[in-house]
């Protein structure tokens, strides 16, 4: 069975559970489109709240003309692989990506995942905007890549990236050496544990907990609010704030879809995008509150490297920046690109 047929069913199961359940027929009939929005995390996290966010705004803006369905649990796709072909094929119509699941799609957007490319939260979301020139240039190199991924906004999925680990404190990048560090199966984020003299090792997610319990990693580069969500610190004693990864996190349409909509349609679109942005930008910054509070309880330990430290920690990230630009085809233009967001948005912000 193909993807489009299995979503396709699916879709169809879905909706005939609504109106089994009375879910007004009528009104589904009386709308001019509908935007069904399909993520692989569940209710818990912001990637829902932000869709709830731009359902309310699409729904009343638009007068009724469009209605938002939300799928939220892999309901409609089982991985980000087949998601992405369900919203080229014009199966699903939002999907959103990690910078690490885009990289099979689009090598540059690795970029994104350059460690300690962003200074903090104010750069990053600054130098990610809709309105900077890397959005803008990574969106028109998506949609000449793919011919129908149309980059519509990049939020955030859980916060920064950290070092956790289960017996020892990472204080500087000497500590990291020897350490089995686990990691997505994304090559540059690999070869940063491998800069540091660590040793990268991929275990998928599901796996993760007992991989910490059974010693086959010695710890990850993770959130605090997955690392507590998911229990590992039954496990982890220890995180460095070193915040090597901006865990942003890219909404895609389809934009046959998109362009189907006249234009005054199109920009509550694009608002109820903005809107999404910011609902998973604060979201995980709240929710970390908690999660580090629940760390402390269960006896964890959390270190902040001094300024000196985090100059060690950039240094030793070097290489990483030469493998990109040696690995990506364009990796240089597209590092200058990012590094001139990153400057402009300083100057901005800081003055200079």
């Amino acid at each position: 069975m193909t993807l489009r047929s299995l979503t396709k069913g699916l879709l169809g199961t879905a909706m005939g559970v609504l109106i089994a359940a009375g879910a007004g027929l009528t009104g589904a009939q009386a709308q001019d489109y509908t935007i069904n929005i399909v993520f692989l995390a569940n209710e818990n996290d912001e990637d829902y709240d932000g869709s709830l966010v731009f359902e309310d705004w699409v729904e009343s803006r638009s007068n009724g003309q469009i209605a938002v369905e939300i799928f939220p649990g892999g309901q409609l796709c089982g991985n980000p692989a087949e998601c992405i072909e369900g919203l080229q094929s014009g199966v699903l119509d939002v999907f959103i990506t990690t910078i690490g699941g885009l990289s099979n799609v689009y090598p540059p957007a690795q970029v994104m995942d350059v460690p300690y490319m962003f200074p903090n939260d104010r750069i990053a979301e600054c130098a990610l905007g809709n309105d900077s020139p890397f959005f803008q240039a990574l969106g028109e190199g998506v949609l000449e890549e793919t011919g129908n991924m149309r980059l519509m906004t990049i939020g955030n999925t859980g916060g920064w990236r950290n070092f956790a680990t289960v017996g020892t404190q990472i204080q500087s990048p000497a500590d990291v050496e020897g350490l089995r560090i686990r990691t997505i199966s994304s090559e540059i984020q690999q070869e940063l544990v491998r800069a540091m003299g660590g040793t990268p090792t991929p275990v998928a997610w599901p796996e993760l907990y007992t991989a910490f319990a059974t010693g086959v990693v010695e710890g990850s580069k993770n959130g605090i609010t997955d690392i507590v969500g998911m229990s590992f610190h039954d496990h982890i004693q220890y995180m460095t704030l070193d915040g090597h990864a901006y865990m942003g996190a890219l909404w895609w349409m389809n934009n046959d879809v998109y362009e189907s909509m006249p234009e005054d349609l199109q920009r509550v679109v694009d608002d109820g995008f903005d809107r999404l942005r910011w609902t998973t930008i604060v979201m995980p910054q709240r929710r970390q509150i908690e999660a580090y509070n629940t760390f402390r309880e269960a006896g964890g330990e959390i270190y902040v490297p001094t300024p000196d430290q985090m100059e060690a920690f950039r240094a030793a990230a070097g290489p990483v920046r030469e493998w990109f630009v040696n690995n990506v085809d364009g990796g240089q233009e597209w590092l200058d690109r990012l590094d001139s967001a990153v400057a402009d948005c300083e100057a901005e912000i800081y003055g200079g």
